[in-house]
């Protein structure tokens, strides 16, 4: 079995909006899935993972895009391991069309932790350390690599918000993905006719749990750069987030 898996996806209709391209959030959700898809077809998947009480859990995710997938199109995305620490793994991405054109790269850091303790678990003690071998480092992401998103005290609240049954993951937090939607709904319908996503960076704190109340603040850091933090309970840091459009 190669190191680089490879998956076919399609822009399903009610996953594009309005100008008939693929959301951001549901593009991280396929990315997601590449990952699980990967790791369970060479053993350290969820679901042998979540039968020994330990679970993958995303910390740092971050895509780049040339534009994104049109209404029906079909598409792979390749997913490899680039790293693995003791605590940390480093995941790669790259979605390309049928005839090979290159929409954009993804990088993601991934922790295990225990699910009832909720503490981080030693990634090398899985299977004694199978996870080395499945280590790719010959193929290239020419996006450049994660960076802590800096924000000082300016920041503007914008929303608060509830979160529901439809925002919890198999971990019973709050999904990865919705965090995503939750934030590119900052910004108008408007803002995007004339706008589009270039990059998203989006790290995640501290767990959240349904019936957490949300609260995003706003900061522009740049031309079309904005850095958005959302906290829990007024001022509990949870998500920082960082988006550039075009």
């Amino acid at each position: 079995m190669d190191k680089v898996g490879k998956y076919k996806f399609l822009a399903e209709p009610f996953h594009c909006d309005f100008s008939q391209r693929l959301f951001m959030g549901h593009l991280g959700n396929h990315l997601l899935n590449a990952a699980d898809f990967h790791s369970t077809d060479r053993g350290f998947g969820m679901g042998w993972l979540l039968a020994n009480n330990r679970a993958w859990v995303l910390s740092r995710l971050a895509i780049e895009v040339d534009e994104m997938p049109e209404m029906y199109t079909r598409f792979t995305v390749d997913t490899w391991v680039e790293s693995v620490m003791r605590y940390f793994t480093n995941r790669n991405f790259r979605i390309t069309d049928d005839n090979g054109k290159v929409y954009g790269y993804g990088r993601s850091i991934w922790a295990m932790i225990d699910t009832e303790t909720r503490q981080p678990c030693n990634i090398l003690d899985i299977r004694d350390g199978e996870l080395m071998n499945w280590v790719e480092k010959d193929t290239i992401n020419p996006m450049s690599k994660l960076t802590r998103v800096k924000m000082d005290d300016q920041a503007t609240l914008v929303r608060t918000i509830d979160t529901y049954y439809n925002d919890v993951d198999i971990n019973g937090h709050i999904n990865s993905v919705k965090y995503i939607e939750h934030v590119l709904d900052l910004w108008s319908i408007d803002w995007y006719r004339t706008h589009r996503i270039r990059r998203f960076d989006i790290a995640y704190v501290a767990e959240c749990h349904q019936g957490d109340h949300l609260s995003f603040y706003r900061e522009q850091t740049g031309d079309n750069e904005f850095c958005v933090r959302i906290c829990k309970d007024g001022d509990v840091e949870v998500v920082r987030s960082k988006v550039l459009f075009v």
